[in-house]
């Protein structure tokens, strides 16, 4: 049976504000009081050239590497996840930690995988995220990992020194 999905825009108006507060608190040199959890990503606008912003929860982390795990919850359209796809190059701010890095977006089974591992360990964030992207579920790890799969893409973003 095909998964009910609605098509969810990116916020406007002021959920567009709420949602962008964040990206202020970096700018003053506050980033630290969003604790480990929220990644400040610079990339480059794919039209524009111009260095664009968002701030992303930190979905997971690979301890080989030390590349995180984000996850694009407004889907393949979001703005950053298409950025990213024509530059990889871009900028990482993890509370005062700041780097250069490489994105590269996760396979689909990556995806799905990365999807099923962080619901357990946040159930009420995945749960409200899921609603907020109109994406049902029953909660289970493997509707979680069919819905990274199929609808939340995922980018692992590898440090790659000081910026």
């Amino acid at each position: 049976m095909p998964r009910k999905v609605r098509a969810t825009p990116s916020p406007t108006g002021w959920r567009r504000v709420i949602a962008r507060a964040p990206i202020t608190l970096y700018r003053w040199r506050l980033g630290q009081l969003l604790g480990g959890r929220l990644l400040l990503l610079t990339h480059t606008g794919r039209t524009s050239g111009q260095p664009r912003q968002v701030v992303l929860e930190i979905t997971g982390r690979d301890p080989a590497t030390g590349a995180y795990h984000l996850a694009s919850g407004f889907g393949p359209e979001s703005q950053w996840y298409r950025n990213i796809q024509q530059t990889p190059r871009v900028t990482i701010q993890v509370g005062r930690h700041r780097s250069t890095a490489t994105a590269r977006p996760m396979t689909p089974e990556e995806s799905g995988r990365a999807m099923a591992a962080y619901a357990p360990r946040h159930p009420r964030t995945a749960r409200r995220l899921m609603a907020v992207c109109g994406i049902e579920t029953d909660g289970t790890e493997d509707d979680y990992y069919l819905i990274g799969r199929d609808h939340i893409p995922f980018v692992e973003v590898t440090p790659t020194g000081k910026a």
